[in-house]
């Protein structure tokens, strides 16, 4: 289910990157907020199970980073 909701903030940025490029700005540091939040608290866990619980969100925060560049710069290569 999170993978899922994921998946769909990704669409949502990217679309809205295009779109609106300096809007996006906001909901994607919101959403790199909270996974960093989510990360933060996963790492307070003692060892490997730390780095286990705390992955998940590292790479999530990847993956929206990720989307609304990828939005903004598609946006930027377009001829209008």
């Amino acid at each position: 289910m999170i993978i899922v909701g994921i998946v769909a903030v990704c669409i949502v940025l990217a679309v809205l990157a295009f779109f609106l490029p300096r809007l996006s700005r906001h909901p994607e540091r919101g959403t790199q907020r909270t996974l960093g939040a989510g990360s933060r608290a996963g790492g307070k866990a003692p060892g490997i199970l730390g780095r286990l619980f705390s992955k998940p969100f590292r790479s999530s925060s990847k993956a929206v980073g990720r989307s609304g560049a990828a939005g903004r710069r598609t946006r930027g290569r377009m001829p209008f």
